[in-house]
């Protein structure tokens, strides 16, 4: 029998791997030389065709990895969907040309394994009769940049939508507020269920005035939302809602 322990490779990945238990040709042990030291149970010849994948590669947009555990991506594939999600919105250059708020946007590290994202998510996901459920990371930590354990939540798409911003529409003016070049008036509105509700209008320099009626508004709108939902959703995401305050340069 040849001894071919010892001998190194590399993969399809490019990551460098070393047989450190050869039975025969179809029984070998391989460990991979990174900080994971994964080993891996195959053949020689998958060896020296270098097609042994490494489930610690960031495969997933240059981050993301699957690692060793209970979880697999076919079998589990809504909470793969849900964390691939949270990986392109951070490191996908083509996702930002088209929503460059997820510029410097980032996963905390633990949350770059698959297998820890799945446990976070089975103990974290719950159900509202038939709405759509989203996973938010800016609602609990206004402005939070970073995908992580303590700053995401699931939340109803109803919700979700009271903090989506609609900044092309308003241009120079602050949220809530837009200028009717017609009416020579500073229009104010606010989205309620999808439909854009008239809420005042004011003169051209009463911008702060324009915005102050927004700002009462929505924040109303927003605990008369959290209170309907009181019973149904996590207490930390009913008290940030009603901690939650609208800025003139949001």
């Amino acid at each position: 029998m040849d001894n071919r322990i010892g001998e190194t490779n590399i993969n399809n990945q490019g990551c460098e791997m070393m047989i450190i238990e050869y039975n025969n040709s179809t029984d070998i042990i391989i460990e991979f030389q990174d900080k994971y030291k994964t080993r891996v149970k195959s053949a020689y010849k998958e060896f020296k065709n270098g097609v042994i994948k490494n489930p610690y590669y960031p495969a997933v947009y240059g981050k993301g990895f699957l690692g060793i555990g209970e979880y697999s991506c076919i079998t589990h594939m809504n909470i793969y969907k849900d964390w691939s999600g949270i990986l392109q919105r951070c490191y996908d250059e083509k996702y930002h040309k088209k929503y460059p708020s997820y510029i410097d946007c980032e996963v905390e590290e633990e949350l770059l394994c698959f297998q820890n994202f799945a446990q976070w998510w089975e103990d974290n996901y719950y159900e509202i009769g038939n709405e759509r459920m989203e996973l938010d990371k800016d609602i609990l930590v206004k402005n939070n940049k970073i995908y992580s354990k303590e700053t995401c939540i699931f939340v109803p798409q109803r919700i979700n939508s009271l903090f989506t911003k609609r900044q092309n529409d308003r241009g120079e003016y602050p949220i809530g507020v837009c200028y009717s070049k017609k009416d020579d008036r500073l229009i104010v509105r606010c989205s309620v269920d999808g439909k854009r509700v008239y809420l005042g209008n004011f003169l051209p320099n009463q911008i702060n005035e324009a915005f102050i009626c927004y700002k009462t508004f929505k924040e109303n709108y927003i605990k008369q939302v959290a209170d309907e939902y009181k019973n149904l959703i996590p207490q930390k995401l009913y008290e940030a809602m009603y901690k939650w305050e609208v800025e003139i340069n949001d």
